[in-house]
């Protein structure tokens, strides 16, 4: 698995950050405490986290053309023998392709971060003992007897903290800021029997990692128009103009 890791993250950064890029901090300007915390805080369970978030809110594209991508993740579950690996089941969607997938999250390190600023007037200023991210591998597999599959591989990011009654929690705490995203999971996604990969990134609220030309939004995630046929028009006619039946159809449990 090393070997192909490797490999991927070579080709993603020759093909994603050769040009600029934009939303590539996801700590959005949050000082980070160099000390490695994974000793102690590997055994809290982080499951929780990568299925907080609606669907919707999941933006994610493949390839070049930043044809849009939908990732559900169903169900996570902590390895009780390896604190540091999580098994995952879920499901894709590309143009309506929904595609089943397994695999696995293995966290390589735990940090925790100085934040100044505590959501809008400090208001969770007393709530918080400690912040922090979480980085780690993903590799998820899809079901090789379903159309058009492959495997996603690549780094995920994960902003947590742990309030004041020792609780992990999803860090959501500046969601309103501008530029705000979580749960970045950017890599590859490469089809079966094929040794060509495509970008493949998602994240909560914004596509991680990806050109500044395709979200024009400041406060929000706004995709240019030009990738509109790329499946983002029923976003923007949702959450932009606030028509009824692309709501409805961003709201749909594809999944299901």
């Amino acid at each position: 698995m090393k070997i192909i890791l490797s490999i991927i993250f070579i080709v993603h950064s020759l093909i994603a950050f050769s040009q600029n890029t934009c939303h590539n901090d996801i700590l959005n300007g949050e000082k980070i405490d160099t000390n490695d915390k994974t000793t102690q805080l590997i055994e809290n369970d982080f499951s929780d986290l990568w299925t907080k978030t609606d669907n919707y809110n999941v933006l994610g594209v493949l390839g070049n053309d930043f044809q849009r991508i939908k990732v559900k993740i169903l169900t996570i579950v902590k390895n009780r023998n390896k604190p540091d690996e999580y098994l995952v089941y879920g499901k894709s969607n590309v143009k309506n392709n929904v595609c089943d997938f397994v695999g696995r999250i293995i966290v390589e390190k735990i940090q925790e971060t100085k934040r100044e600023q505590f959501g809008v007037d400090n208001q969770a200023k007393d709530a918080i003992k400690t912040q922090g991210i979480l980085i780690a591998k993903y590799e998820f597999f899809e079901n090789k007897n379903q159309p058009h599959t492959g495997v996603f591989a690549g780094q995920v990011q994960t902003k947590w903290y742990i309030n004041k009654d020792n609780q992990l929690k999803y860090d959501d705490v500046n969601l309103l800021s501008d530029g705000y995203f979580n749960n970045a999971f950017v890599g590859t996604w490469t089809m079966y029997n094929s040794t060509k990969s495509r970008i493949c990134n998602w994240a909560d609220y914004r596509v991680p990692s990806i050109l500044c030309d395709f979200d024009l939004g400041v406060g929000e995630f706004n995709p240019n128009e030009k990738y509109f046929d790329k499946g983002w028009q029923s976003y923007a006619k949702a959450f932009l103009s606030n028509e009824e039946q692309a709501k409805n159809e961003e709201f749909a449990e594809w999944w299901r």
